[in-house]
């Protein structure tokens, strides 16, 4: 059934005249580019692997007051979440693991060392000038990490004349948020700088524990802690380049975000936790044909954990701090006009520092990579390969290859074949008692076949993809440690349609996978139980439709996101249900440089789960004045 209303959804799209879809102002910036797929600035269009641009007028227009709720059902995307804001949120792209999705800030590539995940729910979205998402792997251009598939954020660049800005607001469940920045720039350089605060009372994070009838054990948070789990999160970005000379340009960002976070557990119920990125770039641009590009970056993830009885007492039970270091040296260059061959070498250095001793506290790793991109007429040719040598698990090279065919009324066809690979955390290898040093990397090797239509009013893309994963790192109960020991096999399809309609912006997504467990035996030779089971926490149907219109001084908004059930365990015993939630906003334009915001999030107060246990906010108000002087 859901293949069939695909199709006709497919087969709508490819029969309406395009004058039906043509009303209004442009719904589609053909001129949009995208540096993540390729390392090199490409149109958006003529991306051979799938790829999306969440801009600045987006993430504003939205009023999404976390990135994981500006990511939620997008293309490829899912999310797992434990408790509302400021808990822990894993982010599933095409369902592979959360920890097989590579995120970089500015260039940066950030996450934590040790657990191998990235703190989404600790990054502000007031911090955000854009995302861009590539589906897919993309090791060959990245190394370790990107399986699932790449998401870079920047953080804002100011251009032309100084200005100010501020936003304030207030919200249920407590909320209180504030930001304020300014920048600007001219010919000889920029510079911009922002801070922003947000604090929220929280909702009741747990709900169940192992103490609950019916409850399985290790089921929940293992203690009955029926309060109000607040977050809160002060953040700073600064950035700023300058241009020495007609060839040079130096530039450099700073951003840090420090939240208090409490959850409910028996052991602890506080973190407070660092989030820090460093970059400096400097670009060189000798001739017409060459670009060479050096930087530096650091990202450093610390979480310090506590005990809090609420009543004056604080027990400190560990912390972890994690960095890493990086620096890269890219060269392109451009043969012509239609061929660019793009050359570098990627240097990372990871180190853990806990109370938790670790056998093997840091590592080295050195990657080099060749590009080429090419077109001939209608055609489009991609390559790449890369080598990675890292300190504990010697040489592993990964490539890619992706060809795209422009015919017709604006139509594009893509295909493309890449492998990647991911190396164990340090908590795979290391952590006492639950560590095994001779894990090997994960393996993969995905292919993708798309087919799109770019038109100066509107676009639509549809990918059907296969990811087959090897040597996957799951709890082995015959040794009672991790082992490589699971194999996967993920399919999928993607559907994304935007326009104008009578006035209206309108942008529909919808994605299908099916990410199975394909292991046939055990270590000890007995056959897989969970053989043919989807893999935990993933819903096999996710989607969200946004719409959008402004009449005058006044804009309204609506988002509709869903997913249909996952199973909470390998398993598949523990089934979460399916939900849909419908969220409203408008805005009003007192004066050209004053807006008043106002939203509602899950207006029909849906209840549900995304993680066994884990409760979500229910329905919520938000009010915010914003203030952007116009120059």
């Amino acid at each position: 059934m859901q293949s069939r209303i695909l199709a006709l959804a497919v087969a709508g799209i490819l029969s309406a005249p395009p004058l039906a879809l043509a009303e209004g102002a442009a719904a589609t910036d053909l001129d949009e580019v995208v540096v993540t797929a390729t390392r090199t600035e490409v149109a958006l269009a003529d991306s051979l692997f799938p790829a999306q641009v969440i801009d600045h007028d987006e993430i504003v227009r939205s009023q999404a007051r976390s990135l994981t709720d500006l990511l939620r059902g997008r293309a490829g995307i899912d999310i797992g979440n434990q408790g509302g804001p400021g808990k822990l949120s894993n982010v599933f792209m095409r369902g592979a693991e959360a920890d097989q999705v590579l995120v970089l800030i500015d260039g940066v590539r950030v996450g934590s060392v040790s657990a191998g995940l990235t703190a989404f729910q600790d990054l502000p979205v007031d911090q955000i000038d854009r995302i861009e998402v590539v589906r897919g792997p993309r090791s060959s251009l990245y190394g370790s990490e990107a399986i699932g598939g790449v998401i870079q954020i920047f953080t804002r660049r100011d251009d032309g004349a100084f200005s100010p800005r501020m936003r304030a607001g207030i919200g249920s469940h407590g909320l209180r948020e504030a930001s304020a920045g300014i920048g600007g720039g001219g010919e000889r350089g920029w510079f911009g700088a922002d801070v922003a605060y947000q604090r929220t009372d929280g909702i009741n994070a747990c709900r169940g524990t192992a103490s609950a009838p019916g409850a399985p054990f290790g089921a929940g948070c293992f203690v009955d802690e029926p309060d109000r789990d607040g977050y809160r999160n002060s953040s700073v970005n600064l950035r700023g380049g300058v241009r020495l000379g007609e060839t040079l340009e130096l530039q450099g960002n700073a951003l840090r975000a420090e939240s208090r976070n409490e959850f409910d557990g028996s052991f602890q119920n506080l973190a407070e936790n660092v989030q820090q990125v460093l970059g400096a770039k400097l670009a060189w641009t000798p001739t017409e044909r060459i670009d060479i590009t050096a930087q530096l970056g650091r990202n450093d993830d610390r979480s310090e954990n506590f005990l809090d009885d609420h009543a004056g007492s604080r027990v400190d039970t560990g912390h972890f701090y994690t960095s890493r270091e990086t620096a890269s040296l890219q060269a392109d260059f451009a043969v012509d006009a239609r061929n660019l061959l793009s050359a570098g070498a990627d240097w990372q250095h990871d180190a853990v520092e806990s109370n938790t001793a670790f056998d093997v506290t840091e590592r080295d790793n050195t990657g080099v990579f060749l590009e080429y991109q090419g077109k001939f007429g209608a055609h489009r040719l991609q390559a790449s390969v890369r080598n990675d040598d890292n300190e504990q698990f010697g040489s592993h090279t990964t490539g890619g290859i992706g060809y795209g065919l422009a015919f017709g009324d604006d139509y594009r066809l893509t295909a493309n074949y890449a492998t990647g690979f991911k190396a164990p955390t340090f908590n795979d290898l290391y952590y006492p008692f639950f560590g095994k040093p001779d894990l090997r990397p994960e393996e993969s090797k995905g292919y993708n076949v798309g087919i799109a239509q770019y038109a100066q009013r509107y676009s639509w893309t549809l990918n059907a993809y296969e990811t087959r994963i090897d040597d996957l790192i799951s709890y082995d109960s015959s040794i009672f440690l991790p082992n490589n020991i699971d194999q996967a096999r993920i399919r999928g399809v993607e559907l994304t349609f935007d326009t104008t309609l009578a006035g209206w912006d309108l942008s529909m997504q919808l994605s299908h996978t099916d990410p199975r467990n394909r292991t046939r035996r055990n270590p000890d030779g007995s056959d897989n139980a969970n053989r043919g089971n989807l893999l935990a926490r993933r819903a096999r149907n996710t989607g969200r439709v946004d719409v959008d219109r402004a009449i005058g001084a006044f804009a309204f908004g609506a988002s509709l996101k869903g997913a249909s059930h996952r199973f909470d365990n390998a398993a598949n015993t523990v089934r979460l249900g399916g939900y849909a939630t419908f969220d409203l906003r408008a805005s009003w334009t007192l004066h050209p440089d004053w807006t008043l915001e106002a939203r509602v999030d899950n207006a029909f107060d849906r209840d549900y789960e995304t993680v066994a246990w884990y409760n979500q906010p229910g329905r919520e108000y938000g009010l915010a004045l914003r203030w952007a002087p116009v120059r």
